[in-house]
């Protein structure tokens, strides 16, 4: 997301960086962060089947088999992907619980969740800031594409609708 910021001057300091966004996420929690479910193992395996038997038996209905489409298949594991993730997130996004409940349900009293999740947030912002310096060497052919055109730019002429007189 653009901001007022992409014209300023330098940024701060880099090393304080990574500390002080952690601490404002941390401070944000209690109104930014959920908790989402998130259904794993089998039970991803056997909705996803389910998808695939159920696409498999639409397809045949209207003809569509692996007989007359010998690559069916890629499509019938790819929809049902698509069919399993639809609902999984849909399950998972109509469950959700905040920083408070998750610590009054595990019984946080000392909010040692909350330590913890801004240690991880401080050491991936710094893995991938680090990340990114490394590719900087690769940048000015990636950022060409956003310089200022050379020379002045030229003033589209107005549409009149033509120049033997007015339209008819």
């Amino acid at each position: 997301m653009p901001n007022d910021k992409d014209s300023c001057g330098s940024p701060p300091a880099m090393s304080s960086l990574p500390d002080g966004i952690a601490g404002d996420l941390v401070r944000l929690m209690p109104r930014d962060l959920v908790f989402i479910m998130r259904f794993m193992g089998e039970s991803q395996f056997r909705l996803q089947s389910h998808f695939q038997d159920f696409i498999r038996a639409e397809l045949a209905a209207g003809g569509v088999t692996t007989e007359t489409h010998p690559m069916i298949h890629l499509f019938i594991e790819n929809h049902a992907i698509l069919l399993r993730d639809f609902v999984f997130s849909g399950v998972s996004l109509s469950r959700q619980f905040r920083v408070v409940e998750i610590e009054r349900l595990i019984g946080d009293t000392t909010a040692m969740m909350r330590v913890d999740i801004w240690d991880q947030l401080k050491s991936h912002i710094e893995t991938v800031e680090k990340q990114f310096r490394s590719q900087t060497g690769t940048l000015p052919e990636l950022l060409s594409a956003f310089e200022k055109p050379p020379g002045p730019i030229p003033r589209e002429k107005k549409m009149t609708g033509g120049s033997d007189g007015p339209n008819r």
